[in-house]
């Protein structure tokens, strides 16, 4: 491949190590530092990729570098410049004369409108106003990144935050490429590639300070926009909206005086109360708490309505970097802002990386970015002090010593966190070196502890309890789960153990450096989260339990026929409506299965509502029990205009021909209706399995991909 530097690309020094990339036609803007202008300064004449990238790579080496590695990075460098058209394969003519073919393809259109079309459709970041930015340099394409594209609707507050989500997201191995614009602009969703949806606080808040005619809540202005936008929103798009809830006041107009529900600071509360109500009524829309964010870090130090008005609600920050051009409305008079400064660290934009941890947080849980499946506890020093052999009990509480929030407390608190896991879906193993028999017997509480919160015993799906290392327990367990490594949370109070662990598994994340933090890390980590909590993740760890059972019984059995046989299997198959409740889990299903997932499309539940209630589609699900419990809703099929375009059946219900049966009883059902039935497969690297379902149900290839299924006579 030959790259050269696009002819509508210009380089804008900015300040010391920084550049400002221009593309003249599509407007794009990329702040840079001075690697990347170097690297742009290279490519102004052709280079071959990657056969150029050793000496370009000679270019920014320094001392202890990994020459290859450094090569990569430049070879991914060169192709993200070349998505943002940066870079190009083209000729200086050949790139004039593709401009111009892509704005005329539409005869008889304003030109004009046609350039802004192609702009908006190109567009990254926020409004030039509000653009705040980091330079990109080589370290933000290094390693391999999960792109995610993010629309953002809004004004200053989420605008000015988009680079910020941009570095937060990098931090996390995310690559987000993000373009914003304002909350009345929704056809920009229609246009503009997006996996998600931020929307900012909307404008109509100011309303909320103001005493409403006929008696209205102050909250209802707000309200009836929110659910208006989310409506146009929604039928454009299906992918996951995140929406922000409003900041409390940290002044009141009146001060005490403020009571009552139409209270200044209690009217956003109100607010925001019937903001969560509304994102209820839709399809994949959470609320993002940025109240409680900015609370957690400060509001005085986060919220400007302590110097400019009631419902700004900006950043004290801001005005730490101003153009000095405005200072004309002051007559060019204004006081010493070092006092602010100091105030706020230095930092004007300390606001804007408190809210973009939050909305990646957020992303991260509704797209399930790293989602941790299992947690994996040590027991002496991390769920009880001291060692339970020589102790002769988990602990020696009684009232009468303290209140259970004393020191107590810190324990409590960590079981109980556990215990919440447990019901978002996350199941617990526990890896100590111990004797089993011992741990049993001594592993009680008396009547007067708090038993409900406190975990025992059958809390956990399964133990190694053993004189055993811990890496060879934890990958044990993982192999016996059948969840890859880095599914895995393990948390020790040992620091041997966690550096052991650490070295020998780097997949698996470790904790239990700070007893102190362990608890609110648990419950606040995005990765322990979920959108929605379904009766399938409430109930995951006694169908791991009924998993784990079935395993051993495999082994304990002569054979394959006998073990399926002593399962007395029972199926449940039905056809799914758009309002069952089924809908969260079949989602879920799509979005994190990826061996018997003929096509890994992952269907939203705005997808699956809409196909449910179509009369050109169909919805199916499957629901699986045995003798040894339940597997829950373990399959799912959509069926589009007589085409299965996906199929999906979990992994722990694989093996037992549940696969064959749920589909045969879906050609019963359509062939009644239609003579011929398809369905596709797409290959990926983890759908093995299901690459012969078709083909051993009486399908025949018609083309690669595209299967038939006719009905005999």
């Amino acid at each position: 491949m030959i790259l050269r530097r696009s002819r509508f690309v210009h380089l804008l020094p900015v300040g010391q190590g920084r550049t400002l990339i221009v593309h003249a036609i599509s407007h794009m803007r990329l702040p840079a530092d001075g690697e990347i202008t170097a690297l742009l300064d290279y490519f102004a004449e052709p280079r071959r990729i990657p056969e150029d990238c050793d000496a370009m790579a000679a270019l920014f080496a320094r001392p202890g570098d990994n020459p290859a590695g450094l090569r990569e990075v430049i070879e991914r460098t060169a192709m993200e410049l070349k998505s943002r058209q940066i870079l190009t394969e083209l000729t200086a003519e050949e790139e004039l004369a593709a401009i111009g073919e892509e704005l005329s393809a539409k005869h008889g259109r304003d030109p004009a409108e046609m350039l802004e079309n192609y702009r908006r459709k190109l567009k990254e970041g926020g409004a030039a106003y509000w653009a705040v930015g980091a330079s990109y340099g080589l370290e933000d394409f290094s390693g391999t990144r999960r792109r995610v594209d993010a629309l953002l609707f809004g004004d200053c507050d989420i605008q000015m935050e988009a680079d910020f989500l941009r570095k937060e997201a990098a931090r996390r191995g995310i690559d987000l490429h993000v373009a914003a614009t304002f909350p009345d602009d929704v056809r920009f969703a229609g246009e503009h590639k997006h996996d998600v949806i931020f929307v900012g606080a909307l404008r109509v808040r100011h309303l909320v300070a103001e005493d409403l005619e006929n008696g209205l809540n102050p909250h209802a202005p707000y309200v009836a926009y929110t659910t208006e936008l989310l409506t146009k929103l929604r039928e454009i798009t299906s992918a996951p909206i995140l929406i922000d809830n409003l900041p409390e006041p940290t002044v009141q107009p009146l001060g005490l005086a403020e009571r009552g529900v139409k209270g200044h600071r209690t009217r956003f509360r109100l607010t925001n109360v019937a903001l969560s109500e509304v994102a209820v009524a839709f399809p994949d829309v959470y609320v993002v708490d940025i109240a409680a964010a900015l609370g957690a870090a400060g509001s005085e130090r986060m919220l400007d309505d302590g110097q400019v008005g009631f419902t700004h609600f900006g950043s004290p920050g801001w005005m730490l970097q101003r153009p000095e051009s405005e200072k004309a409305a002051l007559h060019g008079i204004f006081p010493d802002i070092a006092p602010l400064a100091h105030a706020l660290g230095g930092d004007p934009y300390g606001r804007e990386a408190v809210t973009a941890e939050k909305h990646i947080d957020a992303l991260a849980t509704v797209m399930g970015i790293g989602r941790k499946k299992c947690i994996i506890l040590d027991l002496d020093g991390t769920l009880w002090p001291g060692v339970l052999a020589e102790t002769g009990s988990p602990f020696a509480w009684t009232p009468e010593i303290s209140g259970a929030f004393s020191y107590i407390g810190l324990y409590f608190g960590l079981h109980e966190a556990l215990k919440a896991l447990k019901k978002r879906g996350v199941v617990l193993a526990c890896v100590s070196k111990n004797d089993e028999a011992t741990v049993r017997e001594l592993w009680k509480y008396p009547d007067h502890y708090p038993k409900q919160r406190l975990l025992t015993p059958d809390d956990f799906v399964t133990w190694r309890v053993n004189w055993d290392g811990k890496v060879g327990n934890i990958r044990s367990i993982a192999e016996e789960l059948g969840f890859a490594l880095d599914a895995f949370l393990f948390i020790d109070d040992n620091p041997v153990e966690r550096d052991r662990v650490r070295q020998r598994l780097p997949e698996v994340e470790v904790w239990g450096e700070d007893p102190f933090s362990l608890r609110r890390r648990l419950l606040n980590d995005p990765r322990l989260q979920i959108p929605v909590v379904t009766a399938e993740a409430a109930s995951r760890s006694e169908l791991v339990k009924a998993q784990i059972a079935r395993a051993q019984l495999r082994g304990e059995t002569m054979g394959e026929a006998e073990y399926i046989e002593q399962l007395q299997i029972k199926c449940a198959i039905e056809r799914i409506s758009s309002s069952s409740p089924k809908l969260q889990r079949i989602e879920e299903l799509f979005q994190r299965t990826t061996q018997f997932n003929t096509t890994a499309r992952k269907f939203s539940y705005a997808e699956l509502a809409a196909l449910a209630s179509s009369a050109d589609a169909r919805l199916y699900a499957i629901e699986v029990s045995d003798r040894l419990g339940d597997y829950g809703l373990v399959g799912a099929a959509v069926i589009v205009n007589g085409e299965i375009v996906g199929l999906a059946i979990s992994c722990r219900a694989l093996g037992m021909g549940i696969e064959h049966r749920f589909l045969r009883h879906i050609l019963d059902e359509m062939t009644a209706e239609l003579r011929d039935l398809s369905a596709r497969i797409i290959p990926t690297s983890r759908n093995i399995p299901a690459r012969n379902i078709y083909r051993d149900n009486g399908f025949t290839e018609a083309e690669p991909g595209l299967w038939l299924f006719a009905k005999a006579g």
